[in-house]
């Protein structure tokens, strides 16, 4: 099954209550989930493949998130995970939502760039 941004839209809803931001005009589709202090965990948004490196010229989406560096070294390693996109490389993973990406994992991975964007 694929994890569409819906699905992590309901996830970020129903885990944090918190619903996705659309801050840019320029690109209505991306969205921006953040934290009760303000402070983003994550980024869905649509981008040309090339953009990222791949081959093709369709958008795909993808989801930007916050990772310890040592584990976004280890998930580079794997297809569907590239260095972030518009975002600091060594903090930042780009996940591309398609048939390959785990939604546990992803789901994982999100809880885990919450935690570390908010203050306890």
């Amino acid at each position: 099954m694929m994890v569409t941004r819906q699905a992590i839209f309901t996830y970020a809803e129903d885990t944090y209550g918190i619903t996705p931001e659309y801050l840019f005009k320029s690109y209505p589709n991306y969205a921006v989930l953040k934290n009760r202090q303000g402070k983003w965990f994550g980024a869905v948004m649509n981008v040309p493949q090339a953009k990222l490196g791949l081959p093709g010229t369709d958008e795909i989406d993808i989801l930007d998130i916050k990772v310890d560096p040592e584990l976004g070294s280890i998930l580079r390693a794997k297809p569907g995970y590239l260095p972030a996109y518009h975002m600091n490389k060594e903090h930042w993973l780009t996940i591309v939502l398609d048939r390959q990406a785990d939604a546990a994992g992803l789901f994982l991975l999100l809880d885990s760039s919450y935690a570390l964007v908010t203050k306890q």
